[in-house]
């Protein structure tokens, strides 16, 4: 499920990328297919990056074209292990609304990214995950869990504080929003719920089969339900006291 519009990004040749908690790696396999690219995955996780590798490995023996190249690194996001200005794009997917530190975690990525380099973070959207936390308090509560609600303009003014200038937004995945909702009102760790079920199945077939009427419904709704919210940034070339 990709949740950052590669489209907004384009990334070229030459571009090296950091999709920072990048989970099993659904972000880094798209940026991945860039060619000429340079993409590193990284997350604390040490198992998810194993998952990581093993479906990078099996997404380039399927895919067309010669692409970019990639590889996994384990790391906090409240303390790189990379040069500040390392990379062209960088990536931070629904990672933000776990991270105590997210001061120290936003200067991170800023400090990582080139000048005149691109950041875009996705965070879940305000009022869906709002209701989500009413319906159950195991959603909020769950271990490694979402421990902050983020409001758009919030984390907006965060990032620009670090000197980041705006470029805009888009909500994603309307279709997911019921599908959580429904877990969140059955209990999310059950595996008994034959509506969640059924959903989850019909998730996975527009997943797989990517059906144009389905892809429709969901772009018209998701100014309305899109349960993620994503906001791009650019770094600019000079900071004021270069100016001046």
């Amino acid at each position: 499920m990709i949740t950052v519009d590669f489209k907004r990004l384009s990334p070229k040749p030459g571009d090296k990328i950091l999709d920072m908690g990048c989970g099993e790696g659904r972000h880094t396999a798209r940026a991945s297919e860039f060619t000429g690219t340079l993409c590193v995955g990284s997350d604390m996780c040490h198992d998810d990056l194993v998952t990581a590798g093993k479906k990078l490995t099996f997404h380039h023996q399927l895919i067309p074209g010669p692409g970019g190249k990639w590889t996994l690194a384990r790391s906090d996001i409240g303390k790189l292990p990379f040069k500040s200005g390392s990379f062209d794009l960088v990536l931070c997917s629904e990672v933000m609304e776990h991270i105590r530190e997210e001061k120290t975690a936003l200067q991170e990525l800023v400090r990582v990214l080139k000048p005149g380099g691109t950041l875009a973070i996705t965070v879940p959207r305000y009022w869906p995950e709002k209701l989500c936390w009413a319906l159950s308090r195991e959603y909020c509560n769950s271990p490694g869990g979402h421990i902050r609600i983020y409001h758009g303009t919030r984390l907006m003014e965060q990032v620009r504080h670090q000197g980041m200038i705006s470029m805009g937004g888009h909500h994603a995945h309307a279709l997911h929003t019921l599908y959580w909702w429904l877990k969140c009102l059955v209990g999310i760790h059950r595996t008994d719920s034959a509506l969640v079920n059924a959903y989850h199945g019909l998730l996975v077939w527009d997943l797989m089969k990517k059906p144009a009427i389905t892809g429709l419904v969901e772009r018209l709704l998701n100014p309305i339900l899109g349960k993620s919210m994503a906001l791009y940034f650019k770094k600019p070339l000079r900071t004021t006291d270069e100016i001046t």
